[in-house]
């Protein structure tokens, strides 16, 4: 074996794992819910189109909690499968989506919402 494996019994990590993952599951559902009592766009792609800044409900914690519930998802997944390796995962996901989705999105969030962005931007964390 590459790794070392981490010395938990299967029920153990299916249980941590499914934690982690439904927590995942209801962070990133938080998320949706918000952006649809907003009327405002999901589409990750389209930051132009948004018709409002959602700067309530679990957006009070985290500015992208779509995100942070897929990497939760991805963190239970490596604990279930018990690799320390499964952890490059996670970290490889959180550099890709700060530099080609979430720095992409906030510049055009900030041209649409201006100063309100920013101040958005002064008080809530990226991640958490």
């Amino acid at each position: 074996m590459i790794t070392p494996v981490i010395a938990l019994t299967f029920f153990v990590r299916l249980f941590i794992g499914t934690m982690f993952a439904a927590v995942g599951i209801a962070v990133a559902l938080a998320g949706v819910t918000s952006f649809m009592r907003a009327n405002t766009t999901v589409n990750p792609t389209t930051p132009n189109s948004a018709s409002s800044l959602v700067d309530s409900g679990i957006y009070r914690f985290t500015r992208n909690p779509m995100y942070l519930g897929l990497l939760s998802m991805l963190l239970g997944w490596a604990v279930f499968l018990a690799s320390p390796l499964t952890l490059i995962g996670a970290l490889v996901f959180v550099v890709y989506m700060n530099r080609f989705q979430i720095k992409p999105k906030e510049s055009a969030l900030l041209n649409v919402f201006g100063t309100a962005f920013l101040q958005y931007q002064a008080k809530v964390r990226r991640w958490l």
